[in-house]
């Protein structure tokens, strides 16, 4: 490819400028330099090509033939890259790049989305899974959904949108006979939360037989496909497997306990982008249509 042959650049704004607005005075404003700074860029531009592009006095200075032409041009390239920018800059506003808990994504988050572009059709929302502590000066995301039992305040704002609920599920085939309904279940978990059985005994005040056998998975919504094919009993958040058992998919035979932790939109404080606000709106009003567990 041949090497591009350009002009310099800052003094080909200078000389548009002057081309466009007709004198000198209103270019050095509209770039916010000096009289002088116009003057010079425009005969370093004549300069470095070779050609006169104006003549007259200093005050009265005109267009000569060539600097009609390469103004027409300037003009046409400057203003195409000015509705370019102006494009991009409208498209980024109604972007929203959410960075969320990959089970809320699937199971809850994305099933009604079309709700909110039905609400919002010029908005396009980018959902990327993510499980790591929020830190928006890293990753450029416009907000973030993590569950947690508190987010730090320090240059973010949390909104708690979903309360949590949590819970063994398995297969209704797999419920047993005994105190529990879990005696002689293998039981499912994540390499990530090894400690969210006990939290669950603490916060119901059930506690359960040892496990004939325990089988680990990498991720919660990997334990719930395993719940529901009958491999064993999983633990879960309620909102995540609300439609699995009103369809009869999973059991929940010891129901939901409350947990400490809650889901949160977090945003960078000061956020001023429209679609994140009207994102946020949506969403607290769908997390108060989303069903509670029976019995709370």
């Amino acid at each position: 490819m041949d090497r591009r042959i350009l002009p310099p650049l800052t003094a080909l704004r200078a000389f548009e400028a002057f081309a466009r607005l007709g004198r000198m005075t209103l270019a050095a404003d509209e770039l916010c330099v000096t009289h002088g700074a116009v003057s010079r860029q425009i005969r370093s531009l004549e300069t470095a090509l070779g050609l006169t592009l104006t003549e007259g006095p200093r005050h009265r200075l005109r267009l000569t033939a060539e600097g009609e032409r390469l103004a027409a041009t300037a003009r046409a390239a400057f203003d195409g890259l000015a509705r370019t920018v102006a494009d991009l800059k409208a498209a980024q506003a109604n972007e929203l790049h959410l960075s969320c808990v990959g089970t809320l994504a699937i199971r809850w988050l994305i099933p009604r989305l079309p709700a909110f572009h039905a609400a919002h059709p010029e908005a396009r929302v980018r959902v990327t899974e993510s499980y790591a502590p929020v830190d928006f000066a890293r990753e450029r995301f416009d907000a973030a959904i993590r569950i947690a039992e508190h987010v730090p305040a320090l240059g973010v704002e949390a909104t708690p949108f979903l309360d949590n609920f949590h819970g063994p599920v398995l297969a209704p085939h797999l419920v047993g006979g005994g105190p529990t309904g879990l005696e002689g279940v293998p039981r499912l978990t994540t390499g990530t939360r090894q400690t969210a059985w006990a939290e669950w005994e603490a916060h119901s005040g059930v506690s359960l037989p040892p496990a004939p056998q325990v089988q680990e998975f990498e991720h919660i919504f990997y334990v719930l496909e395993a719940a529901a094919a009958g491999l064993g009993v999983g633990l879960t958040p309620w909102i995540y497997v609300a439609g699995d058992i009103a369809a009869g998919r999973l059991t929940a035979p010891l129901g939901f306990a409350p947990n400490p932790a809650r889901f949160f939109l977090i945003t960078p404080e000061g956020a001023d982008k429209p679609v994140v606000a009207a994102f946020r709106h949506w969403l607290l009003a769908e997390a108060a249509k989303a069903p509670k567990p029976p019995g709370t």
